[in-house]
């Protein structure tokens, strides 16, 4: 649906240890929003909106509470934001978003990814300019007509939209998303989007023209996966 879902991360079954993974990504992110502001919801918008997606992702709210204290607390982990960005078989372009409390460890282990599947790690800025950052949503039970209505009447650009059986799907610069959010809630407030990000999506996509290098890409893609400070990856291959 959309481009959006070009890029989204491989999925994988609910295990046990990718419970795990997804129980620390998301409890990093909760103390690191709650660190950089203040610990609170109401006020810190981007704690709000992680709080959101961990619960839509199941994230019990024991972790959340737990993060949110820690952060409180005054007790000090020092995870630092990090993205990489490398260059997988054929044309691809990865861009890879950590969240480390060593850097010097997260840089090795994923340029060790892109090394083992024949690509190569970039410098900074080397893929960036070849994606846009960008605020996605996808709202379902709206037509474009109501979804732009809302748009107009709170003074908003979106970049593109889309619709198809899921729904209407805005693309906005990434500097709108909390007031794009903010009006589509104030209509609906019990609205429930499967999409409600910021991400990085491609200018340009590329398709892989051998069963080689699709074989490479999802070994890639599964290495990132695997790595307990990896966040989030974008990449610019068209899937099939």
């Amino acid at each position: 649906m959309g481009r959006a879902f070009e890029v989204r991360k491989v999925a994988m079954a609910k295990t046990a240890a990718v419970k795990s993974k997804l129980y620390a990504k998301f409890g990093r992110e909760i103390y690191l929003a709650a660190k950089s502001g203040t610990p609170d919801p109401d006020t810190n918008q981007s704690l709000k909106r992680i709080i959101e997606k961990a619960k839509k992702e199941q994230i019990p709210a024991d972790i959340i509470k737990r993060n949110i204290d820690k952060a409180k607390g005054g007790q000090e982990d020092s995870f630092t934001s990090a993205r990489y960005e490398g260059f997988g078989p054929g044309s691809s372009m990865f861009i890879v978003e950590c969240l480390t409390d060593n850097v010097n460890r997260t840089i090795a282990e994923v340029r060790n990814c892109f090394t083992k599947t024949g690509g190569k790690l970039g410098v900074s800025g080397s893929a960036l300019h070849q994606f846009n950052h960008q605020a996605v949503f996808t709202i379902p039970g709206m037509s474009e007509d109501e979804v732009l209505e809302i748009l107009i009447g709170n003074d908003l650009d979106v970049t593109d939209i889309e619709s198809d059986e899921e729904g209407v799907t805005l693309y906005a610069d990434a500097s709108q998303f909390n007031a794009i959010r903010t009006a589509l809630y104030d209509v609906n407030p019990d609205l429930d989007m499967p999409t409600e990000e910021i991400m990085w999506l491609p200018i340009m996509g590329t398709k892989l023209e051998t069963q080689d290098d699709v074989d490479k890409f999802d070994r890639l893609m599964q290495m990132l996966e695997e790595l307990d400070d990896v966040q989030d990856v974008y990449h610019n291959v068209e899937l099939e």
